[in-house]
């Protein structure tokens, strides 16, 4: 009993509260505003009613149960696992190119699947943190010698086949999330500034090709638009929800209208993507700089958890959960400000979607495994030696 009791304080005592507590403060606020949004709302009254809230606070309380598990288990087990995780996550994305393979409401790409019409979800969610594991193994193995060439393009490939995976799904917002964690990883393990320079040098260059060679005319259009919104005059296409969100996000003005103040403005994926536009709606300036603040607060942590890492492999996982968290909230924010383009990214812990919610907690407790673990020798439910 004793023995039981000191290993439960051990592990309470070791808890990246901090990390965890903003974690669910977001958490919070994003149910309470999926709570108030069908109240607020005709069309989310009568096409999601009491769903979405629900939804949220299930997965909610499903991530956080995760997280607290995963975190008391040392984050090398997980890196060591690789050759269990990396293949389910890769073969249940490919399984989106089959007859499981779904387009869900809203998207534009086939990147969901369905089991039977019992369970839906996105699988390169899953992806995301085996590719942080993984690709922390791979540059914990490489150490200092990641600038050489030998090493230096096995690790390019080694983030091209998650990347060109979800690029052929048609989810582009997510490949993008792919590129940037990749970036951020190998930047934080010494990238030279040689391949900085050269990456500075060949990305226009690269950047036209991929404009004429492969975006097509509706992937072009939602860049353009940023710059010349009169590419759409009717207002009834592309712009359209970059329009909307903006208004509705000024509508709010500096406090807000509240949480039951009355039927809102409506903006396409105001649940999801474009959430930040109801923020603005309900809580005004205030409320958007607060959420704003959490997130940040959020990245911060995982920053420090990097910082303190006993090792090398830590210090990559914290920096790619990071990676997510801050490419996220920038996408999220910019594409409701109208200077990012729409490219379908929710924002962490408060857009409606349990896979996102889930899985980003899942991510969050293994940074926060880093950060129990950080103390030479301390093992919960694993021993490492």
């Amino acid at each position: 009993m004793k023995t039981a009791l000191r290993a439960i304080w051990g592990y309470i005592s070791k808890l990246d509260k901090t990390l965890l507590l903003l974690c669910m403060a977001a958490s919070a606020w994003g149910t309470i505003l999926l709570y108030s949004l069908p109240v607020n709302n005709g069309y989310y009254r009568a096409y999601f009613g009491t769903s979405l809230y629900k939804t949220q606070l299930v997965a909610s309380i499903i991530g956080i149960a995760v997280a607290l598990i995963l975190s008391g288990i040392d984050y090398k087990y997980f890196a060591k696992l690789w050759f269990i995780h990396a293949p389910i996550a890769i073969i249940l994305v490919i399984l989106t190119f089959t007859k499981l393979g779904i387009m869900r409401e809203g998207s534009d790409n086939q990147a969901w699947l369905d089991f039977f019409g019992i369970i839906s979800f996105q699988p390169a969610e899953i992806l995301k943190i085996s590719f942080i594991l993984t690709f922390a193994k791979h540059l914990d193995r490489v150490g200092s010698q990641v600038n050489k060439l030998r090493n230096f393009v096995p690790l390019c490939i080694h983030g091209a086949i998650p990347t060109l995976l979800i690029m052929g799904q048609g989810d582009d917002g997510t490949a993008l999330v792919f590129i940037f964690i990749f970036f951020c990883m190998i930047f934080s393990a010494g990238l030279s500034w040689k391949y900085l320079l050269a990456g500075a040098i060949a990305a226009p260059f690269a950047g036209m090709l991929v404009w004429f060679k492969f975006l097509g005319t509706y992937q072009k259009n939602r860049i353009l638009v940023l710059f010349n919104p009169d590419i759409d005059p009717t207002g009834l296409g592309i712009a359209n929800q970059q329009i909307k969100g903006k208004i509705a996000l000024g509508s709010g003005q500096l406090s807000g209208k509240g949480l039951f103040g009355g039927d809102y403005y409506y903006v396409a994926e105001m649940h999801n993507d474009f959430i930040f536009s109801y923020i603005g709606q309900v809580a005004g300036f205030i409320g958007c700089v607060a959420t704003i603040c959490v997130l940040a607060a959020i990245t911060i942590k995982l920053l420090f958890n990097s910082r303190f890492a006993k090792d090398p492999l830590g210090k990559y996982i914290c920096i790619g959960v990071f990676a997510i968290v801050t490419f996220h909230t920038i996408v999220n924010v910019g594409m409701v400000l109208g200077v990012m383009p729409v490219i379908g990214l929710p924002l962490p812990f408060i857009s409606a979607g349990g896979t996102s919610v889930v899985t980003l907690y899942a991510a969050v407790g293994v940074a926060m495994s880093v950060y129990s673990h950080k103390a030479k020798g301390y093992a919960l439910f694993y021993d490492k030696n």
